[in-house]
C-alpha cells in the first residue's frame, strides 16, 4: 500500500490510550487494531508523525505508568514537534468557541500549527465538530480514506 510519505498526522491522546483501554466491544477492538496499524506505517517512516506540548501535559497526567511510559516513547519518533504559542492558543480559543473542551481544542491548534493533514481520534465528541482547517477522523476512517485514496 503506498502513501503519500510526507502526510503529517496528529494522534490525540484518546487514539494514543486506545489500545489500553478494555476492549469490551468490537468497535474498540477495531480501533485499537487500526491505531498500532497506523502506528506502524509511522515506524515504517510512511507517515510523518506530530507530538506536542500537549501531548506532553497529557500523557504526564496520565494516572496508567504502563501506557504512560509506551506513549512517551512516541515523542522520540515523532518528527515534529509543536511547542505552545501564541498562534496555538489564539487557535486554540477560537475552536474551544464551537464547543470545543479546552485541551481538545488546543491539540487540534497544535495540529494545524504544525500543518498536519489529519488529526486522529476516538473521542466521539470531537468526532462530532465541525472543524474546516482540518481532517478529524477515528483511526478505522482514516486507514479506509488511505486505501481509498490508494484505489484512485
Amino acid at each position: 500500500m503506498y502513501y503519500n510519505v510526507n502526510m503529517r498526522i496528529y494522534l490525540d491522546h484518546c487514539a494514543f490510550n486506545r489500545p489500553f483501554d478494555e476492549q469490551k466491544s468490537i468497535n474498540i477492538q477495531l480501533e485499537t487494531s487500526a491505531k498500532l496499524y497506523i502506528q506502524n506505517q509511522i515506524k515504517l517512516g510512511k507517515f510523518d508523525l506530530v507530538w506536542s506540548y500537549m501531548s506532553d501535559l497529557e500523557n504526564y497526567n496520565n494516572p496508567n505508568i504502563e501506557s504512560k511510559k509506551s506513549i512517551q516513547l512516541w515523542e522520540f519518533i515523532a518528527k515534529y514537534k509543536c511547542k505552545s504559542s501564541d498562534n496555538v492558543l489564539v487557535l486554540g480559543s477560537k475552536l474551544k468557541q464551537k464547543g470545543i473542551r479546552t485541551k481538545d481544542s488546543l491539540h487540534v491548534a497544535c495540529a494545524v500549527e504544525s500543518k498536519c493533514d489529519y488529526f486522529i481520534t476516538t473521542d466521539k465528541g470531537l468526532l462530532n465538530k465541525d472543524v474546516e482547517l482540518i481532517k478529524i477522523l477515528n483511526p478505522i476512517d482514516f486507514i479506509r480514506e488511505m486505501e481509498e485514496s490508494n484505489e484512485d
